[in-house]
């Protein structure tokens, strides 16, 4: 019997094809923007798309100006559209916008689409700030803006965007993310300007899509999770029409049931707690200015978008200069960011601890200890609180100094360690002080995650401390302007919040929550004591010499200014105020400069070029400052003497006799009786008794001690011949030196201790050049192997400039290369051990780093390296990796190799990377790399360092001592024939030679004649010091480094102040003067 045709049907669909890897192709392929983007997922995301709706005027601002709202509207605006082109590099150009929703849009959210292919801020016609764009066709791509929930169809919108001509990461030759110096001529394209209506169900499918095909690759492929997700990531597949929308509602419900189906219900193996950021880099590849607008364009993203939708969403930012800069410049905007500071959705305090997040091997401990007081200060007024953790995750390289409130620690950065891998996750650092803090470092080794399945999957998997703690953070979005966390992140971690499968519970939190859990919750914590080693990025500590050398001596002229104002306030001069209004304003500026892209020297040219301005700036109106609290000092202490000069010591022991110069044009100098002159006759050569810590005296002219040695310059020849190896002596009281012609030593003979310096069989004070070329991070890095590729550069001449008696100058004269020349003072005075080089250089390499070495005759498995209020030791040798790792280190003032007994230090006014290896002490002296900036290092530099033989090892040396005395002299006024000036007054002594008093300043809130003491104990000693002054002291308490008082100092019966102090302790006292 024959069928009917209604009974008849076709055969069934095959199910899902047994192989695995060419599904996961097709679900790649189907959620890919790109190939088959026509016929995948992507081809039903938008339903209406339409260009002719947005009408475009543009206003392009003359000179590269970065200009506010109320100025860009007065503009001239002239009709543009889409394809064409804006530019030069770093210029600005206004769009008004305006859109016409169709009658058709009509109870539809309408999307404005705009893409410039660089960086845009979108502004309502009243100057509001709506959200920020990132152009262009990569990951951190943004360019929509929500104009309404539902069109009533017809009605206009009119808008301004400011487009900025540079991408997320600059303009580097080679295209986004190139770390080349900037291509200057660059043109952006708009590329898109449209209105959409979007598929809000296909958006929704597609981010289930993304969490499903990552689990299927993320999980191990034989577990059930792995393979229910690959099931029903094809099931959807198979689900979706393109051209039929209707289908993807029936495919929004298979993932739901999926979802709903695995929801976590038992106990977490693992929580990873998600906070969104948004890194951004004050400056780097961009100059400052462009700071400025980047924080605009991401935090109003996150305020008038993200926040406003997703009430659990958490969003962290540090950097208070940042938030100064939004408070000025985008008040509206700063007013949003305190509200929902207030709800706990923004996240400002908890994480910003800083002004800047700064470099942690350079600054000196005061200007660390000034990023904890300016920042905490700015978040405590504007936001009510203070911040409990330290957030630094892109810093190259760490050494603790505990602070007041900071509780937690957070950095990544050890993940990039290009030699061995950190083995902590989650452990207790502890400081040079024997102090602790909680430290977590992110195991997802990003703080810019983009909250996929992988970054929880591998965070989980790369915490090296589970054992210990359950806990882990990730720290996602865009960062550098990128606009910080997108909207399919945030839906993406929703998904991931409580499925079973993925080897996590997925929470949103901020920081302070996170570390608080992570402290109940941990047990047993490993602890990793001293510094934070970053094995990378070494050459930072060389890169940019001029940047360092002003960051060393803005540094020590405001800790002048300091020390003489409140000296000043404290003893009473009439009509002189403490400049404090200056002094924040010029501390803001170095601390500024201080961050970690900034003074390590691995940014672009024209940030340089900004900060030379600050630094030009501090150096002026600080010396002035210091000047007239000098004149102000003296003045208020004249007596009857007469003297050609008076001489302050702004540290806190005794100077040693020693050799200085005055102005003889402008001090009152009888030439006469001067024992010597500079050879150009400017300078009056005078021997200075000791000056007492903390004191002023008179300079009297043509003393001569009772028993004064000369120092003599003997030379075999008068006529040097560069041919015969003839050599030259100078000889004091101390050391016996010998030249050879070329300036090189060949001995630095020690007369009190009877023992040669210089290592038997070699030079000395030699110029070494190698080869500089990095894998990559060209203006970071300088790697292990370059000593492998160099050698002593060609020998230069020597000469005799001056013979004493009280110092004898040697020059030589020597070529580097063809293009580059170098010019080197050699100093012995009579009264010190010292051997000094003042040095002139013309750079003009090419990938090349100089270096001076000194092959001494000490041997120690340690050589020690003068940090941020105390030192490091290190190995000078290579038995193992952690040791080979750290070829070239950061030091400060002085690095010191000592054995039992006797010991060598090499001091320096500016420089900070070094190594010790085997008995050879290497200073790095300058770089030449060609990224980010071109022209680094290119041009005249100078620099003094230092050989300084001591008895003793270090711990029994005067080598913190000597390390100030370099860098910080004797401040001299010379005074006129009628002026009188004091004999000698002193103002504080230490009677401890190991405790420092390093800062003299005003109290932050001042009451009458407050001032604040900063010390620290130097050498890794314990005991008690006794600090007396000639101030009438009231009273005297211990306080933080934010000055709050904590308990009343013990005083003697001479009123003596009495501070008990452990190793490396850094003691703050207030005190107030009656």
């Amino acid at each position: 019997m024959k069928q009917s045709s209604s009974s008849l049907r076709t055969s069934d669909l095959n199910g899902m094809q047994k192989h695995r890897r060419i599904t996961i192709e097709r679900l790649e392929k189907y959620l890919q923007n790109g190939q088959f983007s026509d016929v995948n997922l992507h081809a039903t995301l938008v339903k209406e798309r339409n260009q002719e709706a947005v009408n475009l005027q543009v206003f392009s601002v003359p000179n590269g100006r970065r200009i506010p709202f109320a100025d860009a509207i007065q503009g001239s605006y002239q009709p543009t559209q889409v394809g064409e082109s804006f530019g030069p590099t770093w210029s600005t150009h206004w769009f008004k916008v305006t859109i016409t929703i169709p009658e058709s849009y009509a109870g539809q959210a309408v999307v404005f689409i705009f893409d410039p292919s660089c960086e845009a801020l979108v502004w309502s016609t009243k100057g509001q700030l709506l959200i920020g764009i990132t152009g262009d066709k990569n990951v951190d791509r943004h360019v929509d803006y929500r104009l309404t929930k539902s069109a009533k169809g017809g009605e206009q919108f009119e808008l301004y965007v400011e487009v900025a001509c540079n991408g997320m990461f600059g303009a580097g030759i080679g295209g986004n993310g190139s770390i080349n110096p900037p291509e200057e001529d660059r043109y952006y394209r708009l590329t898109t300007a449209e209105i959409i209506v979007p598929n809000t169900d296909a958006f929704d499918l597609l981010w289930d899509m993304e969490v499903l095909l990552g689990m299927v690759k993320e999980l191990p492929e034989n577990t059930q999770a792995s393979c229910d997700a690959l099931y029903t990531a094809n099931q959807i597949v198979n689900t979706v029409f393109h051209d039929d929308l209707s289908s993807i509602k029936k495919a929004k419900e298979i993932s739901r049931e999926f979802f709903e189906k695995r929801s976590h219900t038992g106990y977490s193996q693992h929580v990873v707690t998600a906070i969104g950021n948004c890194h951004i880099d004050t400056a780097w590849l961009w100059p400052y200015d462009e700071t400025k607008r980047k924080a605009a364009r991401s935090w109003s993203t996150q305020v008038f978008r993200l926040m406003e939708n997703y009430p659990e969403y958490v969003f962290t930012a540090s950097q208070a200069q940042q938030f100064e800069w939004t408070e000025q410049l985008y008040p509206e905007l700063f007013e949003r960011i305190k509200e929902h500071a207030k709800t706990g959705n923004f996240i400002p305090i908890g994480v910003a601890q800083t002004w800047v997040e700064m470099d942690c091997n350079l600054p000196s401990g005061e200007a660390f200890c000034r990023q904890f007081l300016y920042g905490q200060r700015y978040f405590e007024e504007k936001f009510g609180e203070r911040c409990t953790v330290f957030w630094l995750p892109d810093t190259f390289g760490y050494v603790l100094l505990l602070l007041p409130g900071l509780k937690y620690f957070f950095t990544q950065k050890l993940s990039w360690n290009n030699i061995n891998k950190f083995p902590h996750t989650t452990f207790m650092w502890t400081g040079l002080d024997g102090t602790s803090v909680l430290t977590h470092f992110s195991p997802a080794d990003t703080y810019t995650a983009q909250a996929s399945v992988r970054d929880v999957v591998f965070a989980v998997h790369n915490n090296k401390d589970k054992p210990y703690s359950n806990q882990s953070l990730l720290v996602y979005g865009n960062g550098d302007g990128g606009g910080g966390p997108l909207i399919p992140m945030i839906e993406r971690l929703r998904r991931m919040q409580n499925v079973e499968g993925l080897p996590a519970t997925v929470k949103f939190g901020s920081p302070n929550t996170f570390y608080e859990e992570l402290e109940q919750t941990s047990r047993d914590l490993v602890s990793w004591k001293g510094e934070l080693y970053f094995e990378l990025h070494r050459g930072t500590y060389t890169s940019q010499a001029l940047t360092k050398k002003y960051n060393r001596q803005t540094e020590l002229l405001l800790r002048d200014i300091e020390i003489l104002s409140s000296l000043c306030v404290a003893t009473g001069v009439s009509d002189f105020k403490y400049p404090k209004t200056e002094l924040d304003r010029l501390w803001k500026l170095v601390l500024l400069n201080q961050f970690h892209d900034v003074l390590p020297g691995s940014s672009i040219e024209i940030v340089y070029h900004d900060a030379l301005k600050f630094y030009a700036d501090v150096v002026e109106s600080g010396t002035k400052l210091r000047n007239e609290a000098l004149e102000a000092l003296i003045g208020r202490q004249r007596t009857s003497t007469k003297g050609p000069a008076t001489v302050f010591n702004p540290t806190s022991w005794t100077r040693p006799r020693q050799v200085i110069e005055l102005d003889t044009e402008t001090a009152n100098v009888d030439v006469s009786i001067l024992q010597q002159t500079s050879a150009d006759g400017r300078k009056a050569l005078v021997i200075l008794e000791e000056v007492p810590a903390y004191a002023l005296k008179t300079v009297q002219m043509g003393y001569k001690p009772s028993d004064f040695v000369p120092v003599t310059g003997i030379s075999t020849v008068v006529k040097f011949d560069t041919s015969s190896g003839e050599k030259t002596i100078v000889e004091n009281a101390f050391i016996k030196v010998v030249f050879n012609q070329h300036g090189r030593i060949e001995s630095l003979y020690d007369k009190k201790e009877g023992r040669e310096t210089i290592a038997p069989q070699y030079l000395a004070n030699v110029f070494k050049l190698y080869e500089d070329i990095p894998l990559y991070w060209d203006a970071w890095d300088v790697e292990v192997y370059h000593l492998e590729k160099g050698g002593e550069v060609a020998p230069g001449t020597l000469s005799v400039a001056e013979t004493g008696p009280l110092r004898a100058v040697l020059k030589v004269s020597q070529p580097i290369t063809k293009q580059s020349k170098l010019v080197q003072t050699i100093i012995v005075t009579a009264t010190s051990s010292m051997v000094e080089f003042d040095t002139w250089v013309d750079w003009h390499e090419n990938r090349r780093i100089l270096k001076v070495e000194f092959p001494v005759d000490i041997a120690n498995d340690f050589a020690t390296y003068e940090t941020q209020f105390g030192f490091i030791r290190r190995p000078t040798h290579y038995n193992n990796s952690w040791d080979m790792a750290r070829f070239e280190v950061c030091g400060h003032k002085f690095v010191d190799y000592s054995e039992h007994g006797y010991g060598v230090t090499l001091l320096n006014d500016c420089k900070y990377g070094f190594a010790v290896h085997g008995n050879v002490i290497r200073m790095s002296l300058l770089r030449s790399p060609k990224a980010p900036d071109l022209h680094c290092d290119m041009g005249e530099h100078r620099f003094r360092y230092a050989l300084y033989p001591h008895r003793g090892g270090f711990n029994e040396s005067n080598v913190v001592q000597a390390g100030y005395e370099f860098n910080v002299p004797l401040l001299i006024r010379s005074v006129s024939s009628t002026f009188s000036a004091s004999i000698e007054t002193q103002f504080f002594t230490v009677d401890t030679s190991n405790v420092v008093l390093d800062t003299i300043k005003q109290a932050e809130d001042a009451k009458d004649k407050d001032i604040v003491l900063r010390l620290y104990e130097a050498y890794g000693g314990r005991g008690r010091a006794r600090v007396k002054s000639t101030l009438p002291i009231k009273k005297a308490f211990l306080c933080n480094i934010l000055e709050d008082v904590t308990e009343e100092v013990k005083r003697d019966d001479e009123g003596a102040l009495l501070l008990e102090y452990t190793p490396f302790k850094v003691l703050s006292i207030r005190i107030a003067v009656d």
